[in-house]
């Protein structure tokens, strides 16, 4: 797991030109590409469709045939938190554990992936597991649709946001992001065989003064 600065994402934005959707350092320009999430998120498209949104979220039964939780527990428990509706984080997180001590861990997995796509892939509100996340799981689980494209959206979405207001939170796939951040900005001292192995080499060799 690649260990994320902070101080180096935020001040990214300083750097962002929202016109051109990109990252301007002087006369050099940083665009992230589906092509290198695709690579660094080790999830290429393929023959895959792309996830899109189709602006309706799934069903609590749906949703319950994944988690194996009744969809009547789900409603009683789902939570709404700043207008985004979702499961509780502690909730599946408690599933997840039971799920592991009964040897189950196929329904295990799922729980997890699922659980992963909230905390690293689309990060949205503290605690709470939302149906946008959700939605994209089920669309990678059930369709095999790729939700690299979504992540790179996202991305995008959050510095759109930080440019128009400076207290707005960034809450993207930073992993991602910050992986392409130093692959770009730090040269290696040798070539790697796997680019991807490269750039884990960046982020944990190298540091750099932020300010």
């Amino acid at each position: 797991m690649v260990e994320v600065s902070m101080k180096a994402i935020s001040s990214l934005t300083q750097y962002y030109d929202q016109p051109l959707r990109c990252f301007t350092f002087g006369d050099f320009q940083l665009t992230p590409t589906v092509e290198e999430f695709e690579e660094i998120l080790g999830c290429p498209l393929g023959g895959r469709k792309p996830y899109l949104f189709s602006r309706f979220y799934p069903s609590l039964a749906r949703i319950s045939k994944i988690v194996k939780i009744s969809a009547q527990e789900l409603d009683q428990g789902k939570q709404v938190k700043n207008g985004v509706v979702g499961v509780p984080r502690k909730c599946l997180e408690a599933k997840a554990r039971a799920l592991a001590s009964q040897d189950e861990w196929a329904l295990f997995i799922d729980v997890l992936a699922l659980l992963i796509f909230r905390v690293v892939l689309f990060p949205n509100m503290d605690g709470l597991v939302d149906l946008a996340a959700i939605d994209a799981f089920l669309a990678f689980h059930d369709l095999k649709e790729s939700s690299v494209v979504a992540i790179l959206a996202d991305l995008y979405d959050t510095f759109d946001r930080r440019c128009e207001k400076d207290s707005a939170r960034i809450v993207c796939c930073t992993p991602a992001l910050y992986v392409c951040l130093v692959a770009h900005l730090f040269c290696l001292e040798r070539r790697h065989v796997c680019s991807l192995e490269g750039r884990r080499s960046c982020t944990e060799k190298r540091e750099a003064n932020w300010d």
